[in-house]
């Protein structure tokens, strides 16, 4: 075990895939010479020169494009984005064609690409820059996602993703780049995608969350211990799609009560699917309602006093979470 950032753990995982696979490739917006737009590639350039470290035009439709037929031609690409907002204008890529090759093909073909890069907002850059899409894009059969949370998981995730022979597309958070943590060295370190993890035991209610969200949801967890001596049980989705049923499920039929966090707005999101499948498969269980904490629906607001008040905080998990409880 190290401990380091989760900036660091993530190029770790770069590294490792890189020696162990010639064929593994980085490609996006300055991750050669520049280092990346947040540094996550840095020293990579050095160590594996220009053919397998690849600056790419601003051009998202372009490069996009680029790596998925790579891909089809047995790379493993694994793309920046410097803004997952910026694949807006990669979708046809993305979602029509990397998407489908496999089913389309026969399955003769495979598309073994990574999309990565910041899906988040909280940083003070508008509307066009702060799009949390992990919803939208697991909502297309054919595409894997997944959201960790912290180092070690950014490590093990991206691993998996990077061996996957399906997209993979990868939601990372600027705000977590610098959080430091335990994280495993060993090169054989892989997260399975589609597992839960459970990031804090209890019983009287689950929190389901992911991404930076699970660090809200574990700073309410303690308060609500300290406060009023609750114990909540906090559950890592970790993968979005591929989706980890068994344990939500196990957790719900535990505690009978269920709160979900998301930073994603609250139309469609993904708690909207997490709910239906808890009242489907685990009814029976609950002693009240689910309720669900996301970000206000509304585009991302500018102003910082006000973005911190849209997405979810700390406060407003502790505050739901207690009506869930019936706590006065």
């Amino acid at each position: 075990m190290a401990v380091m950032s989760y900036r660091e753990a993530l190029r770790l995982a770069f590294r490792e895939e890189m020696r162990r696979d010639p064929n593994v490739v980085l490609m996006g917006e300055e991750v050669a010479h520049f280092n990346g737009a947040y540094k996550v590639t840095e020293g990579l350039l050095a160590e594996f020169g220009e053919k397998r470290v690849v600056d790419t035009p601003i051009s998202e439709a372009g490069f996009i494009g680029l790596g998925i037929g790579a891909s089809m031609l047995g790379i493993r690409p694994v793309m920046e984005l410097m803004f997952w907002s910026f694949s807006y204008v990669a979708f046809d890529q993305i979602m029509n064609n990397a998407a489908n090759i496999r089913y389309m093909s026969g399955g003769k073909i495979s598309c073994p690409i990574v999309i990565r890069g910041p899906a988040n907002g909280g940083t003070n850059v508008g509307a066009t820059h702060s799009h949390t899409p992990e919803a939208i894009l697991a909502a297309h059969p054919g595409i894997k996602v997944v959201c960790p949370a912290t180092p070690a998981d950014a490590k093990g995730l991206m691993k998996a993703a990077i061996r996957d022979n399906d997209p993979v597309y990868v939601m990372e958070n600027t705000i977590l780049y610098n959080d430091r943590g335990e994280v495993p060295e060993d090169p054989d370190f892989v997260i399975p995608l589609g597992k839960a993890d459970i990031k804090r035991a209890g019983k009287d209610l689950t929190i389901v969350a992911h991404g930076r969200m699970v660090i809200m949801a574990l700073k309410a967890a303690e308060k609500l211990k300290a406060e009023h001596g609750v114990e909540a049980e906090v559950v890592d989705l970790r993968s979005i799609r591929p989706l980890d049923e068994e344990t939500i499920l196990a957790s719900v039929k535990k505690t009978n009560r269920v709160l979900l966090v998301e930073e994603n707005k609250p139309f469609c999101g993904v708690d909207a699917q997490v709910a239906y499948l808890i009242q489907r498969k685990a009814f029976d269980y609950l002693d009240a309602p689910v309720h669900r904490v996301s970000s206000f629906d509304a585009p991302q607001i500018y102003c910082k006093k006000l973005e911190d008040l849209q997405i979810p905080n700390v406060d407003r998990v502790f505050a739901e979470a207690k009506k869930v409880l019936n706590i006065k």
